[in-house]
């Protein structure tokens, strides 16, 4: 008898210790999240669960990197409209300058201490000194980007993308800014070396190139990069290249064009910075990562273990593998595992893409940052099919079932259908919409739309371009998706939060709330800015990507 009851209690303890134990295990993940810095947003249907896929990434996509006289690291983010100090050994990331001012694509301190930095969005090169007062060096100098000062003081900045030009900085602030040259093929990150000439990369050429910055002279130092992103001098006059396509760090002799390659991280790197003590560090807009470099070894040391850089568009693919995420990530095209949140960047295509949707195997992404395009490619390979450009502030794609493709226009407030492949035939279904972000199917010859200027969701008659009003009184929704019961789901920006419609009632209900969405847009920028999207799976998961704590949430049925 003395024996069972001992057993028993021997039961009960390891009962006990089995809860424990179960519920240690149950919060990991609520402590891995609190200590990222990211705070959960709040499920107020009982019927659901939330997590987020991946980690936080500190300072998201990062651009241009500097060192001050002291030895601290700084990153700029133009999207985040940020510019960050950086620990270089820890990767603790704090804000030195905020929105709308510090979206700095490049930037530069003077040994004085004065930061100088290229605004790429608003157009204007700013400089703040110790007494904190941002001043204006420059200005109406679209896609201003690179920047670099030589010993002789002399500052001078470039235009990519949004223009194509180099130009000498009036420093006085009387805004005598002198453009040496222009049409060079996009001098991105680039130097000024010890014999006075400017080293850089052309990103649209593959080179990198000697420029005389007197008379804008150019002269071919090194070819047969994939994009070279920047390049930048060690004490001892060595010159190193990032490679964004390829992720390569290369060491180049300016004098005979040798190259040799040193590491090869991942692709999508954007710049890099080299300590007093020559040690190098690259940074990936791609998906917001910091390494150390040993150039000598090729050894890599991560600062920042980066995962995403401004997540916007997803579509889920339920195939074999289980639940594929294609999410547009603002500089690249990938492919996240719904389960384990593992990231894959694709490198054959889909550069710069902000919406995504898939019909079939059939995955599109579209972008209005790169000539307004739509992409299509094929969800199992990642192969990039076909695609067409031309469309103004394009938002949402989504290909219908005859294999045509509509695509939401905000410049011209209309949903446009495109019939063939090439992207010629194009017609107008519906006109007239208030700035259209995404659409979902609404049957066979009709779509949904959420109009985020005036806030409602509409169906529209692909046949006759008729308007129904589904839903209104909403604040800026974006993402829409069909749930398995018919139901709607719509990302209400203006509010945080992931509503639910009744499709035939147009009753709304919240779903979560406090969503970290809806990232600071600047003035200039279209209507809807990043386009934050949710996405269902059959199983009936759901998926919404965060623009400000660059994650993928799961909410999942209980």
């Amino acid at each position: 008898m003395q024996y069972m009851l001992r057993i028993e209690k021997a039961m009960k303890s390891l009962s006990k210790i089995v809860s424990i134990l179960f519920l240690f295990f149950l919060l990991i993940p609520v402590f891995a999240e609190a200590g990222s810095g990211l705070v959960m947003p709040t499920v107020v249907d009982p019927g659901y669960r939330i997590q987020a896929l991946m980690p936080k990434t500190p300072a998201g996509g990062l651009n241009g990197i500097a060192f001050d006289s002291h030895g601290n690291l700084y990153a700029g983010n133009v999207l985040n409209s940020a510019t960050y100090r950086i620990d270089k050994e820890t990767g603790e990331v704090s804000l030195f300058i905020p929105p709308p001012e510090g979206g700095a694509d490049d930037l530069i301190f003077e040994p004085g201490g004065r930061v100088i930095w290229n605004a790429f969005f608003l157009g204007k090169v700013y400089a703040k000194g110790a007494d904190g007062k941002i001043v204006t060096l420059a200005e109406n100098v679209p896609g201003c980007n690179a920047i670099a000062q030589g010993r002789d003081g002399r500052v001078f900045f470039t235009q990519v993308f949004l223009g194509d030009a180099l130009w000498e900085l009036d420093l006085s602030g009387k805004m005598k800014n002198r453009k040496i040259a222009e049409n060079l093929g996009g001098l991105n990150a680039f130097r000024v070396h010890a014999d006075g000439f400017i080293y850089g990369p052309l990103w649209f050429k593959g080179q990198v190139v000697k420029v005389d910055p007197n008379t804008g002279k150019v002269q071919v130092v090194a070819d047969g990069f994939g994009i070279p992103a920047a390049l930048k001098f060690d004490s001892k006059g060595n010159a190193f290249v990032i490679d964004n396509k390829t992720g390569e760090v290369v060491q180049v002799d300016v004098k005979t064009g040798k190259k040799k390659v040193i590491t090869k991280l991942k692709p999508h790197l954007d710049n890099l910075a080299i300590d007093a003590q020559d040690r190098i560090f690259v940074a990936a807009n791609g998906d917001g990562s910091l390494w150390e470099i040993d150039a000598k070894t090729g050894k890599a040391r991560t600062v920042i273990d980066g995962h995403l850089a401004a997540p916007q568009g997803i579509a889920v693919w339920s195939g074999p593998e289980g639940e594929i995420l294609y999410v547009a990530d603002n500089f690249a095209y990938k492919r996240v595992d719904g389960f384990t949140g593992e990231v894959k960047e694709s490198t054959k295509g889909g550069a710069f893409p902000n919406a995504a949707s898939i019909t079939g195997d059939k995955v599109l992404m579209s972008g209005w940052f790169r000539n307004g395009f739509v992409e299509v490619f094929d969800a199992k390979t990642d192969d990039m099919l076909y695609g067409f450009s031309g469309f103004k502030a394009p938002a949402g794609a989504l290909m219908l079932r005859d294999g045509s493709i509509l695509v939401a226009e905000r410049g011209t407030n209309s949903i446009l259908r495109i019939r063939d492949k090439e992207g010629k035939q194009r017609e107008v279904v519906a006109k007239d919409l208030a700035c259209p972000i995404y659409m979902a199917p609404a049957g066979a010859d009709e779509v949904y739309v959420t109009e985020f200027l005036e806030g409602k969701v509409t169906k529209v008659n692909l046949k006759t371009g008729a308007k129904t009003t589904v839903a209104i009184g909403l604040r800026q929704p974006k993402g829409i998706a069909v749930k398995p019961d018919g139901n709607l789901l719509v990302v209400n920006v203006g509010t945080k939060e992931l509503l639910e419609i009744n499709q035939a009632t147009g009753v709304v209900k919240p779903i979560v709330q406090n969503l970290a969405v809806g990232l600071f847009a600047p003035e200039i920028m279209a209507p809807g800015f990043t386009l934050t999207r949710v996405a269902v799976a059959d199983s009936g998961n759901i998926y919404v990507t965060s623009d400000i704590d660059e994650v993928i949430y799961k909410i999942s049925p209980k």
